[in-house]
């Protein structure tokens, strides 16, 4: 279990005028970062003894374990503000998944290989499981219902009142006036514009077009992480483009019959046993077989899945 944290070298600073103020701190040393590294596992140990999965006894033990008592630190990582690229590849790093699937090869219908990069505890580089196997380890990287994988803190918290100015500043090159050579940022100043039909752009207008322009910013970040750009059409080629959220179902439904899709949802097929209770009942009687079987319905959900 390991976390992968961003954090900035610095803090940022409200001035009277609202404007945001850039305060770089000093590069941690090993000192400071023994320090994190002691209060986060003290308080993680009082947490767990405190919700009962730890005894107290063992907690106060895995406390006066050796080289830091099972927890670790690594800071070697920086990223300059300006390497936009940089920063990239490391949140691309942060966000990939567990698993690879062109590492994966199928021997049989019963074992599956793995082939990673990294030795494992024995020296290997190939995991063998079988499909039940698999489909555990990857049930336990589901994360619990309402609960978000990615967590903002500080002045980039959802709620932060500088993170508008913050990460409106995140793409201002260098040597324009919002970003001087001492590193301090100030608030971005918005001037007016001229439209294509030459009249002049209220600040407010302006920055109507830049929350318009920032609702396709999802798309591009799709693209970035799975290199799939999800407003291209699969049929011709072209870009979509959202024209309107319907949500009338009357409207709906008419939609629906013009494409001639379903207006009704698809019966569910029920929970079924797994498979080793299958092979099982293989071996009751007939009577207790029928007993037993499933009802077919219209749409089986794991010919979806």
């Amino acid at each position: 279990m390991h976390f992968h944290c961003l954090v900035i070298e610095g803090v940022f600073e409200a001035d009277a005028s609202g404007a945001a103020t850039f305060h770089e701190s000093r590069a941690p040393d090993q000192k400071l970062l023994d320090e994190v590294q002691a209060k986060v596992r003290r308080r993680l140990l009082r947490a767990l003894t405190r919700r009962g999965v730890l005894e107290p006894e063992d907690a106060e033990t895995m406390a006066n374990w050796a080289h830091g008592g099972g927890f670790s630190l690594d800071a070697s990582v920086r990223i300059e503000g300006t390497d936009r690229p940089g920063l990239e590849r490391l949140l691309r790093y942060c966000a990939r998944p567990a698993f690879a699937l062109e590492r994966w090869r199928e021997i049989d219908a019963e074992h599956l290989v793995y082939e990673s990069i990294k030795p494992g505890p024995g020296g290997s580089v190939s995991l063998m499981l079988t499909p039940l196997e698999l489909i555990e380890r990857l049930a336990a990287l589901i994360p619990p219902p309402r609960r978000h994988r990615h967590r903002y803190y500080g002045v980039l918290a959802p709620n932060a009142p500088l993170r508008g100015q913050v990460t409106a500043l995140a793409g201002v090159p260098d040597g324009t006036p919002a970003a001087d050579a001492t590193g301090s940022i100030a608030a971005p100043i918005v001037t007016p514009s001229r439209s294509s039909e030459g009249t002049e752009e209220a600040p407010g207008e302006a920055e109507a077009i830049l929350r318009r322009a920032a609702r396709y910013a999802w798309a591009l970040l799709l693209a970035r992480i799975y290199e799939v750009f999800p407003l291209v059409c699969p049929r011709c080629g072209g870009e979509m483009r959202i024209i309107a959220f319907i949500t009338d179902a009357g409207a709906v439904r008419d939609i629906l019959t013009h494409l001639g899709e379903p207006t009704s949802p698809p019966r569910l097929m029920r929970a079924r046993a797994p498979p080793l209770w299958e092979m099982q009942g293989a071996t009751l009687g007939e009577d207790e077989a029928q007993a037993q079987s499933v009802p077919e319905y219209e749409f089986d959900q794991r010919i979806a899945w």
